[in-house]
């Protein structure tokens, strides 16, 4: 059975939720979302390949928390990089700029955005994927990217990925 969900809880084991293609790099599987938890908070599990990077943004109206279950990221919040590895934590409050970069070959991270408002961003920003199956890609298109968070609010994008000197 894949989903049980009600005014009382939701209960999704691993592997459930639908799979979507983020534009800007990974395979999200939503584990809840923000209707599903009364506005609370919206989580998803992202993986991603080597090399993925965000730009350098905020969420101006909620918390973004980040749970690394493989891999490592570079973390870089309010100008300072931090490393952090599978069964670390990365939380940038709202309004602080950060970016994140990975720098092993996958990760695979839980993010949890408190509340969870910034839901419609990643929806426009993404693509459903086939329930099962291997974990697929698509390409990587900014333009998508800022144009969901023109429409939807949610994300202040800042400027490029603040990884210049790693990249070389």
């Amino acid at each position: 059975m894949e989903t049980i969900s009600s005014p009382s809880g939701i209960i999704r084991t691993q592997g459930q939720g639908e799979r979507r293609w983020f534009f800007g790099g990974g395979v999200h599987t939503w584990k809840a979302r923000a209707a599903e938890t009364a506005g609370a908070f919206l989580m998803f599990e992202d993986q991603m390949a080597g090399g993925k990077m965000t730009p350098l943004h905020t969420h101006p109206d909620s918390d973004e928390t980040m749970y690394i279950l493989e891999g490592e990221i570079i973390m870089h919040m309010d100008g300072v990089d931090h490393r952090v590895g599978a069964g670390g934590l990365a939380m940038a409050p709202r309004g602080v700029p950060h970016a994140f970069m990975v720098v092993s070959e996958s990760a695979r991270m839980l993010c949890l955005h408190t509340p969870g408002c910034c839901e419609s961003f990643y929806w426009d920003a993404s693509t459903p994927l086939p329930d099962q199956g291997p974990v697929e890609t698509g390409p990587v298109d900014m333009g998508k990217v800022q144009a969901s968070a023109s429409k939807n609010g949610g994300i202040t994008l800042l400027g490029p990925p603040p990884f210049a000197l790693l990249k070389s």
